[in-house]
């Protein structure tokens, strides 16, 4: 049923990550599923746009900022008890929500998993980037809390 999954993963948010974790197993081991795995970031000038700062010699470009979430990306699947053969990862930059729904075309996801924080009043119901997501998916999402 569910034969290719989609899980974006924030690596910043250690919770939502343990959260997925028992559902993409599970989802996985009853469909023998391929999981591709993927991180996104904004680019690093919408950081420096809302009052970030970096000292010069620190600041990486694009490429740089990939790689270090590709290498956290990598370290949190770990975690996950999924065959190596099973696995695909991915590191963007860009819209959360945009590289979600490009990245579930391209590989043609049969569902996306991904983890949402509990709801407080300035989410409402779910995190906007989860929102998006479940607003615009064309395939079947999971969001868990």
């Amino acid at each position: 049923m569910y034969n290719t999954i989609l899980v974006p993963i924030d690596v910043t948010e250690d919770t939502l990550t343990s959260l997925l974790i028992p559902h993409v197993n599970s989802l996985q081991k009853i469909n023998n599923a391929t999981v591709h795995f993927l991180a996104v970031t904004a680019p690093i000038s919408n950081y420096l746009r809302y009052g970030g700062t970096i000292l010069p010699n620190d600041f990486p470009d694009d490429a740089k900022q990939a790689e270090i979430i590709l290498n956290e990306l990598k370290e949190k699947i770990k975690l996950f008890s999924i065959p190596a053969d099973k696995v695909q990862v991915k590191a963007a930059i860009g819209s959360v929500k945009d590289e979600i729904l490009a990245t579930a075309e391209d590989i043609k996801a049969d569902i996306i998993l991904l983890g949402s924080r509990r709801p407080s009043m300035s989410t409402y119901l779910l995190g906007s980037n989860a929102a998006s997501v479940v607003r615009y998916a064309k395939t079947s999402v999971l969001v868990v809390r």
